[in-house]
C-alpha cells in the first residue's frame, strides 16, 4: 500500500523528469535552429567557386609531372650523396657463397 507521502514524492520526481526532458528538447531545437542559420549563411557567403577539373594531366605536363625526376640516380646523388652510395654499393655483390 502506498501512502500519500510516497505518491506525492513519486509525482514530484515524474514532474522533475518531465521538466528536464522538455528543457532538453527546447535546448536541442534552439541549437538546430542556430546551426541551420549558420549553415545557410556559410553556403550563401562562402565565395568559393568550383574549378573545372583538369581533364587530362598528361596533356598539361606533356606526359610528365613537373615534380617528376626522370633520372633516379641523379636525384639520389644530388639529395642523398654519400649515404646513398654507401647504402647501395654492395647491392649487386652477392659473393661466391
Amino acid at each position: 500500500m502506498l501512502n500519500e507521502n510516497i505518491m506525492a514524492d513519486r509525482l514530484e520526481m515524474i514532474k522533475a523528469i518531465a521538466a528536464k526532458a522538455i528543457a532538453k528538447k527546447a535546448r536541442l531545437a534552439a541549437i538546430k535552429a542556430k546551426s541551420a542559420r549558420v549553415v545557410g549563411w556559410v553556403d550563401d557567403n562562402s565565395g568559393v567557386t568550383m574549378r573545372k577539373p583538369v581533364e587530362n594531366l598528361t596533356e598539361k605536363y606533356d606526359g610528365e609531372s613537373e615534380l617528376h625526376w626522370t633520372d633516379a640516380s641523379k636525384f639520389a646523388k644530388q639529395y642523398y650523396g654519400e649515404a646513398h652510395y654507401h647504402t647501395t654499393k654492395l647491392d649487386n655483390d652477392w659473393g661466391d657463397y
